[in-house]
């Protein structure tokens, strides 16, 4: 399976980022008079959109470096130990 965890996590706070942004920006002032004046839904909501995009960039590169076992050295290498141990499935053309 090739999905990487940080795919859906950056998604999830990039779209709860720009929902808090959004509300920060379109809510009137009077609401944050309890919290010194000062606009959280904004503030919060640019941290997570961050936080989201910094995770959807992390995971887009995590994926770009993937590559099969025959192209890397490390691949080959775990292949013909396998192999030399016998730990190796049969595939069949069946499955």
């Amino acid at each position: 399976m090739g999905l990487d965890i940080r795919i859906p996590i950056g998604l999830m706070f990039a779209l709860l980022g720009f929902v808090l942004v959004f509300a920060g920006l379109i809510m009137n002032s009077a609401v944050y008079q309890r919290s010194l004046g000062i606009n959280v839904n904004l503030w919060w909501g640019l941290v997570l959109l961050v936080f989201g995009a910094v995770m959807l960039v992390l995971g887009a590169r995590g994926r770009a470096t993937v590559r099969p076992t025959d192209e890397s050295l490390e691949g080959r290498k775990t292949e013909e130990r396998e192999h030399q141990l016998g730990l190796e499935k049969e595939t069949t053309s069946d499955e």
